[in-house]
């Protein structure tokens, strides 16, 4: 199957850097979020990582004008009546995916792809709510997908060798790394990252250490190259947040209970990076730990 043009839906941290590399890697591209501000803020993050890339020397000038002038807003679903592949890249909550595909798939003409960037929910469960199954499967970049090697993919149990052979293709073609996983909740990375990053957070809990040497610990004693609790800010603690209640709910595991603690940050709205403060307050000029 050939794929030339490509519909990303939703335009935040996962979907511009699907849509930066897409574009840069010759697709046409169509940018679709909740509404046009989003979409614009998206593309000006585009935009910004692009010129972050020439300044560094890994492209040139020519070849960020060429990406951008691929990026097209997309203000409806109708707008992806064209494309050969759509990529949901969505808040990670089932009931919103559902919704997006419910409305998507009427649009799409009848040999269009479509794949989800879930980094957790059961494939095969949001296929069987398409109109395509069989077309239809997981392919989960990593964060910042631009610098990210890796790209999970994951087949649900109706999608067909067509579909996976195209996708395993794609992302070739995309200059990264696919690894294959089996449908299970979280697939591989998230199954084993979150547990450990919920593990920091319990050890936060119990007063075994602060953030701060909790993150020092790991760093210098594990040689990570982020402390998990930088990392789970840096993810998104409702995201984080999401994927342990995906593992506890899906694998009915005592050892996959989310940490009160990352609970009530999420309460308190204090999501991370994006919200400026989580395990660490970003207002300032440097990160502080909140506890």
């Amino acid at each position: 199957m050939s794929i030339k043009q490509i519909g990303v839906i939703g335009a935040g941290q996962m979907g511009n850097g699907i849509a930066h590399v897409c574009a840069l890697s010759g697709y046409q591209v169509l940018l679709n979020d909740i509404t046009t501000d989003r979409i614009e803020k998206g593309i000006a993050t585009i935009t910004g990582n692009l010129a972050r890339q020439v300044a560094r020397g890994h492209i040139k000038e020519e070849q960020r004008d060429a990406a951008l002038d691929r990026i097209h807003p997309a203000d409806s679903m109708e707008a992806f009546e064209t494309c050969d592949l759509v990529i949901e890249s969505a808040i990670e909550d089932e009931t919103v995916k559902r919704k997006i595909f419910a409305q998507l798939c009427p649009s799409l003409k009848s040999e269009a792809l479509v794949a989800t960037n879930t980094s957790s929910i059961s494939i095969t469960r949001l296929a069987a709510s398409t109109d395509r199954p069989e077309r239809f499967m997981g392919m989960h970049f990593m964060n910042p997908v631009p610098v990210m090697e890796l790209v999970e993919l994951i087949r649900g149990i109706a999608t067909d060798d067509d579909t996976y052979k195209t996708m395993n293709q794609l992302v070739v073609d995309l200059g990264k790394t696919a690894a294959n996983s089996e449908d299970f909740p979280a697939f591989i990375v998230n199954r084993i990252l979150l547990p450990m990053i919920n593990e920091a957070v319990y050890t936060l809990y119990e007063g075994v250490g602060t953030v701060e040497n909790i993150d020092k610990a790991m760093k210098l004693g594990a040689n990570h190259p982020m402390g998990p609790l930088q990392l789970a800010d840096f993810i998104g603690l409702d995201t984080c947040l999401s994927i342990m209640h995906v593992l506890y709910e899906g694998l009915a595991d005592s050892k996959y209970r989310p940490c009160p603690l990352l609970t009530k940050y999420v309460e308190a709205g204090w999501l991370g990076r994006k919200t400026q403060r989580g395990f660490y307050d970003y207002r300032g000029e440097h990160p502080i730990p909140t506890r």
